[in-house]
């Protein structure tokens, strides 16, 4: 059988307008998940000790680390009297807004173009994070409403993304170039995480969102100037790449203005990511939100080693996710596996490995690094999942991508709406076994997610969104394509 890259000319990808854009979007959702991770940090370094010590009986279970004393003028800043549920509520509040724009995101993407929705609510979620510290001193109530703000901008920018891929992610190269992307997250998490603790550390939490909120005014303007749509309206790609990304899509973009809802909400595949999303994004919200506040109360770290132990999981995971991507890509173009069977082991092994990883943190007592270790090899796991159901979309229906990311992503966004909520209510105390109980969740969602979407998941377009014929011809007299042999189906 002859090989789908063979039929096509392909262009080289260093310095290439597509591989740009994945650094660019890389960037963004380093901004992104600075902007959504950076409370976790500030938050332990926001509330008042001692009232603390009174309402949790201890200020750790494990014995506290010895850390230098902080300097003086980072005393500067207020703090507040907030219970556990109060922070549950706060910690939880961004998805609150987050889940009402994913759908809304995707449709105005794949309608007006993905460039300026996902630019423009990366900017508003900027300008609340600047907000944030006059909202804390006026109370936890309107800290809550920025976060939801902030949470509504934010929504529209995996669901853009995906759209925006969809024009300009050759099939092969999927795997490649959204795990760029993604990894921009994790580097977002790594380098948050600890820098939040060092600036609580010598300043105050306030400097954290200011810091953040200035590097995403950067990004936006970056991302302004130098990004478009589509490779058709990009002025600076090489006639020879711009080739070749439309001659790979044109048989796998649709022409119909008319979205097939009917047949999306019904598609079987589609659901099975739906669960598959949700089943991760409840152990990863969980460690998200509330690991810097276990390493605080469970296990005694000071703010300042706090964010850097807390950094460590994520550093994993977005290596893992790289490495991940490289290999998926190359077991599908050398047709070892096919895509769906490449989807399903990524995804076995990014949530069923995470699962028994976090079971296993909960009997680590106050073995610091055995604690520190499983915690990081469970999230390091979880990088691979970025290519199992994550990618998923783009296989299934690359037309549509944006929406159907819209969907599982609202679904997806349900666990770090509630999950901080369920996990503060039920850690009141503070104690190893409640923290037990909390894993144990976790990791028991993570299963049937895994196994729900090893019995349903596919990886071919889905009949509903297979392109027209008449789309094919539009795409091929609007780049001024050369008769080649039509490629074969992209499903390896």
């Amino acid at each position: 059988m002859t090989n789908v890259k063979d039929n096509l000319h392909k262009a080289p990808a260093c310095c290439s307008s597509r591989y740009g854009l994945a650094l660019l979007s890389c960037f963004g959702f380093f901004v992104a998940y600075t902007l959504r991770v950076n409370l976790s940090v500030a938050l332990v370094d926001m509330l008042n000790n001692t009232h603390q010590s009174i309402t949790n009986h201890s200020s750790s279970v494990c014995p506290a680390h010895d850390t230098p004393p902080r300097p003086v003028h980072n005393l500067t800043a207020s703090v507040y009297n907030w219970d556990s549920e109060t922070q549950g509520w706060i910690l939880g509040s961004f998805f609150y807004g987050y889940i009402t724009t994913q759908v809304l995101g995707g449709y105005l993407a794949s309608r007006f173009g993905a460039k300026w929705v996902l630019g423009l609510g990366i900017l508003v979620t900027v300008i609340f994070t600047l907000l944030t510290p006059v909202a804390a001193d006026l109370g936890a109530g309107f800290l809550i409403a920025v976060r939801v703000v902030e949470g509504i901008g934010e929504g529209v920018t995996y669901p853009a993304m995906y759209t925006m891929w969809a024009s300009w992610a050759p099939p092969l190269e999927r795997s490649r170039l959204f795990t760029i992307t993604y990894i921009g997250a994790n580097l977002g998490t790594v380098v948050t995480l600890p820098l939040s603790g060092e600036i609580c550390f010598y300043l105050d939490w306030t400097y954290v969102f200011y810091v953040f909120g200035t590097v995403g005014l950067v990004w936006f303007v970056l991302w302004a100037f130098l990004v478009s749509d589509t490779p058709n309206t990009h002025p600076r790609i090489s006639e020879k790449e711009r080739l070749y990304i439309n001659d790979s899509l044109k048989h796998e973009l649709s022409s119909s203005t008319n979205i097939p809802w009917r047949a999306i909400v019904t598609s079987r595949p589609l659901w099975a990511i739906v669960v598959a999303h949700f089943s991760f994004n409840w152990t990863f919200y969980t460690l998200l939100t509330l690991l810097p506040t276990y390493m605080n109360d469970v296990l005694g770290f000071s703010i300042q080693h706090n964010g850097i132990l807390s950094a460590l999981p994520y550093l994993g995971s977005g290596f893992s996710a790289l490495i991940s991507g490289q290999l998926a890509d190359y077991l599908r173009e050398t047709r070892l596996y096919r895509t769906t069977i490449v989807r399903k082991i990524f995804n076995t092994v990014g949530t069923i490995g995470p699962a028994v990883f976090l079971v296993a943190a909960g009997y680590t007592g106050c073995n610091y690094t055995l604690a520190v270790a499983f915690l990081t090899i469970c999230t390091s796991l979880g990088g691979a999942a970025s290519v199992g159901f994550n990618v998923n979309h783009l296989d299934i229906a690359p037309s549509y991508a944006g929406i159907l990311l819209a969907i599982t992503n609202s679904f997806g966004t349900l666990p770090g709406m509630v999950g901080p909520v369920i996990a503060r209510s039920l850690t009141k105390h503070n104690t190893i076994k409640e923290w037990q109980f909390v894993f144990y969740i976790a990791a028991a969602i993570n299963v049937v997610g895994a196994a729900i979407y090893a019995f349903f998941g596919q990886g071919t377009v889905q009949p509903w969104a297979v392109p027209t014929i008449p789309n094919a011809r539009k795409i091929e007299e609007e780049v001024k394509l050369q008769p080649r042999a039509k490629p074969e189906s992209s499903d390896c």
